[in-house]
């Protein structure tokens, strides 16, 4: 999702800062951005490490005098029941989903008041308001993105600062390749991405259209709106959704199972 942030920004020019744990991809991305036409500047980051975060915004700020554009995306994801879930796995998730959406906003939020200019771009998921079982890290994390956008709209707004929340389903990333759970729960969650017909480009291009066009709330796609509209309609019927979907997970893994390989099938 990041790198398809990346290509679309740098097609039309812009100097981007690359973060990422990761050396190698940092360096084959920056290398891309620059052949697309944009301007790369990477970064070693650890989204959870403050100091870390303080540093890399520090030398960014240096170097461009300013910030346009805000996009807070790393996140991890995992699954397993509550109880099952480590402390230090909780830690682990609340470092990199909740906090360095935190560290990224308290960085750069007082450059782009003073600026009287920007746009932060909150990634969250449509876990913040569906909830589902076996995913309460997650879903926990999701939801604090969203009410720190929610929060942070009313304070900056006025300062001509936009900021949108990004709320999809499962669409195709690496989002679960750092997971710690249960493996059934990761498997699942594997079968959900691969299945769900979206791609990372597509969905970047048009988050970036619509924040573009100051939406706040970017939800996408159409079941993840219609599961949006049904929890505010009826509160009570989806808690009793939430629970018949838990109680019939082998049933529905099952189906993702088939259709999977069915699509895999007309791939071949």
């Amino acid at each position: 999702m990041g790198k398809a942030f990346c290509v679309a920004l740098a097609k039309e020019n812009w100097t981007i800062g690359i973060c990422d744990i990761s050396e190698d991809k940092l360096q084959q991305t920056a290398q891309e951005i620059n052949q697309l036409g944009g301007k790369a500047m990477a970064f070693g980051l650890d989204v959870s490490d403050e100091d870390n975060y303080k540093e890399v915004a520090d030398k960014f700020l240096a170097a461009t005098n300013g910030i346009d554009l805000l996009i807070n995306n790393a996140g991890v994801g995992d699954g397993t029941v509550f109880e099952d879930y480590s402390l230090n796995n909780w830690k682990w998730m609340v470092g990199v989903n909740q906090m360095g959406v935190i560290y990224g906003c308290h960085f750069f939020v007082p450059v782009m008041k003073k600026q009287r200019a920007g746009q932060i771009i909150n990634i969250a998921s449509a876990a913040a308001f569906s909830s589902a079982a076996t995913m309460s890290p997650y879903n926990v994390t999701k939801a604090a993105v969203l009410s720190l956008s929610e929060t942070l709209y009313a304070e900056i707004t006025r300062n001509n600062v936009n900021i949108s929340v990004v709320m999809p389903t499962f669409f195709r990333t690496n989002i679960v390749q750092h997971a710690k759970g249960n493996p059934e729960e990761i498997e699942t969650g594997k079968l959900l991405l691969a299945t769900s017909g979206l791609e990372a480009e597509k969905v970047a291009d048009y988050i970036l259209k619509k924040a573009g066009n100051k939406r706040f709330y970017i939800i996408l796609p159409k079941r993840a709106k219609l599961i949006y509209m049904l929890k505010r309609i009826s509160p009570q019927f989806f808690l009793w959704l939430n629970t018949w979907i838990y109680a019939n997970r082998d049933m529905l893994k099952q189906n993702l199972k088939k259709k999977y390989e069915r699509l895999e099938g007309k791939h071949k």
